[in-house]
């Protein structure tokens, strides 16, 4: 009876708060609070905000506890705000813990796709491959992703993940364009020469996720006074995939309990992703309310009272080393994000990246790229006209409404030389490594050295786990240059250097369908076609990378003994699971962390010449666009027209493939908070 009492008050506080009234809604049990008489817009993290060894025990044992009311067994992993495991706890044995990566399957649980990661299934019931785990790493994920896609102005899960990535925004809507993040879950990827490697005790982050941000319903930020202090996520169901039909509201055992383990720890519910539109579209938070949990967290039993017979913390190599940690405060220097402090962007409320020792990561410094290449002057004048740009903008994923934009924006040259880096206090953790991806993206297409660079790599690899042994199907690189050069009907595209490719103009490339969202047309010539392409294939996005992201997971799953070291393009995989690093001086920094296909990057000319790219990651991806493109101009006129936009004739917007134009930046209309300015990157 005392148990029924209680999920009922937690029900009607649920409900109490979704019908609040025109101000902030009340925060449900189980909901993070701010301090009193404080509205956290950005500023709330402190010293004091972290998650606690007993707070990790706490949440674990609040997943624990719902997962054995519903009779299954569940891996649990919490992560810090920069991604830091501070524990992975397994139920049940390894052997019984099987997981599937698929978007697909038939009747008996098969994957109906086998391109890219789809089919990946570990462990296998014998065979050379048995011993395997990849539970872990999917809980991780997970976790990771509900910390780095949320803020104090916006709370999303891995639910809300899956409604923005897919091929149709909303999913299984026909005739509707792609997901505002069609492609950001490839990033965030061990090989990234920006995150940082811990397997122990938390160090200075931002971190990586095992297999890059997930889709799969059960990872959720977990909050402290009102501030993002970390992640849970959570598998039970065996299959680490995603939601297609979101209008179909099911409550599965992976969000539940990842949902009951957040209990005390929840986002404030007026900043989760219900109550956020993108495009006229509510975003989807969760599918469990309080109502639906089988058991009540505030009464879950303590951590130390856990025994064998129910489940041990577990180490995965590279991540996790079984032990309980503390977490530690985001921005604060040992965090590896802390103010700026006016070093280098005074009274731009700017934050840097830090080392172990509080340097700064990547202040502003020349190109790399010989003659006439950007200097520091330069780049320190781009990042900071970007963040004055973004200091004026409307926010577009943020809450209370009228907050400004809180971005990452990363520079390179057209080597992919990371030249400098710098974000809002509050923005996102995942768009600092997405903004140099797609910095990086457009230095490379629209450099002379392309199809070269890319025909160069080894072949990406496929694996298929057998009882026999793995399997590779072997995917040739150069096969996206021929096609782009088909589907242009330019022979010399991707070696002349003629287009300026933005991150958008090669994300209209990159679709499944083309043009963007209408079924039935051809595929882009960097996708794989309809019935190959899923999330988990996205084409040269992610056979760039694939090889270097199999060597993690098969690290991490302990079948390897070397990770993967930084730079995601370039590693050989063998049929005895070998993995060699290819590329060598310039070459390994052109793509180091990945490709990314989704807007926010414009390439920078010097008097018609190449000279880097600037990309920018952590808002609406219009407002991304119009900070990276305006953020250039303003800089330009700034230095007296020493670096420009790219020469309007040569812009990727002058193609129109199988009679469609692509697009080179698309601004919002009236995007900033003090005017009522339009078509504000109009004649530039």
């Amino acid at each position: 009876m005392k148990h029924h009492t209680a999920l009922c008050t937690l029900a009607l506080a649920a409900l109490c708060a979704s019908c609040s009234g025109g101000g902030p809604a009340v925060s449900a049990a189980g909901s993070s609070v701010p301090p009193a008489g404080t509205e956290c817009t950005g500023h709330c993290a402190n010293a004091g905000t972290f998650l606690s060894a007993a707070d990790v025990e706490q949440i674990i044992s609040q997943g624990v506890a719902e997962a054995a009311a519903r009779g299954v067994n569940a891996t649990i992993a919490v992560v810090d705000r920069v991604g830091n495991v501070l524990g992975v706890y397994r139920m049940g044995s390894p052997a019984s813990r099987t997981v599937i990566i698929g978007s697909e399957f038939d009747a008996a649980g098969n994957a109906l796709l086998h391109s890219g990661l789809e089919g990946l299934q570990l462990p296998q019931a014998a065979g050379p491959l048995s011993a395997l785990n990849i539970d872990g790493e999917a809980a991780i994920a997970k976790a990771i992703t509900g910390a780095y896609l949320s803020s104090e102005g916006n709370a999303f899960s891995s639910r809300t993940a899956s409604q923005i990535i897919q091929e149709h925004f909303n999913p299984g809507v026909a005739a509707q364009p792609s997901g505002p993040l069609f492609g950001v879950q490839f990033s965030q990827l061990a090989c990234s020469d920006f995150l940082s490697r811990s397997s122990g005790a938390p160090v200075t982050g931002p971190q990586p996720s095992p297999l890059g941000l997930a889709a799969d319903p059960g990872g959720f930020p977990l909050y402290k006074s009102g501030t993002v202090v970390g992640g849970v996520g959570a598998i039970a169901d065996g299959v680490y995939g995603l939601d297609k039909n979101i209008t179909d509201v099911t409550v599965g055992a992976d969000e539940a309990i990842a949902f009951a383990a957040s209990y005390s720890y929840a986002a404030p519910l007026d900043r989760r992703a219900d109550q956020i539109t993108v495009n006229g579209v509510t975003l989807r938070f969760s599918n469990v309310a309080a109502g639906d949990l089988q058991s009540n967290p505030s009464s879950a039993p303590g951590f130390a009272s856990l025994t064998p017979l129910t489940g041990t913390l577990i180490a995965v190599p590279g991540y996790a080393d079984g032990q309980i940690h503390t977490g530690l405060a985001f921005g604060q220097p040992n965090s590896g994000i802390r103010a700026d402090g006016g070093a280098s962007f005074p009274g731009q409320d700017a934050y840097v990246f830090v080392d172990g020792g509080n340097a700064p990561r990547f202040p502003p410094v020349g190109g790399t790229d010989g003659t006439g290449a950007l200097t520091q002057a330069e780049v320190l004048q781009l990042l900071r006209s970007a963040l004055g740009v973004a200091a004026e903008t409307r926010a577009q994923i943020r809450i209370p409404l009228g907050l400004t934009a809180s971005v990452t924006i990363a520079v390179v040259d057209s080597n992919g030389a990371n030249l400098g880096m710098v974000r809002s206090a509050d923005a996102p953790v995942f768009g600092a490594d997405v903004s140099l991806q797609k910095a990086r993206t457009a230095a490379l297409l629209s450099s002379s050295a392309a199809a070269a660079f890319l025909e160069a790599l080894p072949n990406a690899q496929y694996l298929s786990t057998t009882l026999s042994g793995p399997v590779l199907n072997a995917v040739n690189l150069g096969q996206y240059v021929g096609a782009a050069q088909a589907f242009l009907a330019d022979p010399n595209a991707l070696t002349d250097g003629m287009i300026a490719y933005s991150d958008r103009a090669i994300g209209n490339l990159s679709r499944p369908f083309f043009p963007d969202g209408i079924d039935g047309g051809p595929n882009g010539p960097f996708s794989k076609p309809p019935g190959q392409w899923s999330i988990f294939s996205t084409g040269l996005q992610l056979d760039l990378s694939i090889n270097a992201l199999l060597q993690n997971v098969l690290f991490a799953a302990g079948a390897t003994p070397t990770d993967v070291s930084a730079g995601c393009a370039g590693v050989q995989l063998t049929s005895s699971l070998g993995f060699t690093q290819t590329l060598r001086g310039a070459d390994r920094t052109r793509i180091a962390n990945g490709l990314q296909i989704f807007p926010g990057s414009v390439p920078i000319y010097r008097g018609g010449a190449l000279v880097g790219a600037i990309g920018v990651s952590g808002d609406g991806v219009d407002q991304d666009d119009m900070i990276a493109f305006l953020g250039l101009q303003r800089a330009g006129a700034l230095l007296n027209g020493s670096i420009q936009e790219a020469p309007p004739a040569r812009r990727a917007d002058t193609l129109t493939p199988r009679g469609t134009r692509l697009v080179y930046v698309q601004c919002p209309q009236s995007p900033f908070i003090n005017s009522d300015q339009e078509s504000v990157c109009s004649g530039y």
